[in-house]
């Protein structure tokens, strides 16, 4: 994920980690060729599978993210401009210590993963609210924190260099986090808003959050048409 610093030829630094000890990539989600923007040359695009865990602090949340967050995109550049199509994002839920609930981060709708100088790139989470321990859950008509409409935006910054764990497949990793974003309220969850919000310490604003990720990146040209899509 946000690799444009390797596509510009970047030299990142190996590092310790073994290859053995990789999560298995799975490259189903890619984009297929024909969901490349009109004029893209598939046999100069790649295809990015990150798996990412971390560490959430957000309201009085504050939880260890072990089950991995997993976004898969395409990028490439046509006629010298750099473009992105997305793919998919799954993630195990965040267990809410202390509270009967789970979030579950979910792609909000907007993602920018081109990297420069001030940030490792941008994209757009919201936290659907679900329910743990067998309880009722919240209304399934959309109840989260943030929307497609008012989404958790998150500008992530390195707190690790990018780093090759293997070459033969390309496998890289870094640490990037926010530590300056806001969250807003609960949308969607009925009358059960108010308590969801007190529960989670909602709205949360501005310096007062963290999102923190550990990331390992596949990387696949689509030159190996048999590998992607």
């Amino acid at each position: 994920m946000l690799l444009a610093g390797l596509a510009l030829g970047a030299a990142p630094a190996h590092g310790t980690e073994r290859a053995a000890d990789l999560p298995e990539f799975d490259f189903s989600a890619c984009p297929t060729a024909d969901d490349l923007p009109a004029g893209a040359d598939p046999g100069t695009w790649r295809c990015e599978v990150m798996h990412a865990t971390g560490h959430l602090r957000m309201g009085t949340v504050d939880e260890s993210l072990t089950g991995p967050m997993r976004i898969t995109f395409a990028e490439g550049r046509v006629d010298g401009e750099f473009r992105q199509v997305f793919g998919e994002m799954t993630a195990a839920p965040i267990r809410v210590g202390g509270a009967p609930l789970t979030l579950i981060p979910q792609y909000g709708g907007y993602s920018d993963f081109l990297s420069d100088d001030t940030r490792r790139g941008e994209f757009d989470i919201k936290f659907a609210v679900g329910s743990a321990r067998g309880l009722p859950a919240p209304p399934s008509s959309g109840c989260s924190v943030g929307s497609d409409e008012d989404a958790v935006h998150l500008v992530l910054k390195d707190t690790e260099s990018t780093r090759v764990i293997s070459e033969e497949p390309l496998v890289v990793a870094f640490g990037a986090q926010d530590a300056e974003f806001a969250a807003p309220r609960t949308k969607g969850c009925g009358p059960l808003s108010r308590a969801l919000d007190r529960v989670l310490g909602l709205p949360s604003a501005a310096g007062a959050n963290t999102f923190a990720m550990n990331v390992t990146v596949a990387i696949r040209p689509y030159t190996q048409a048999d590998q992607v899509g």
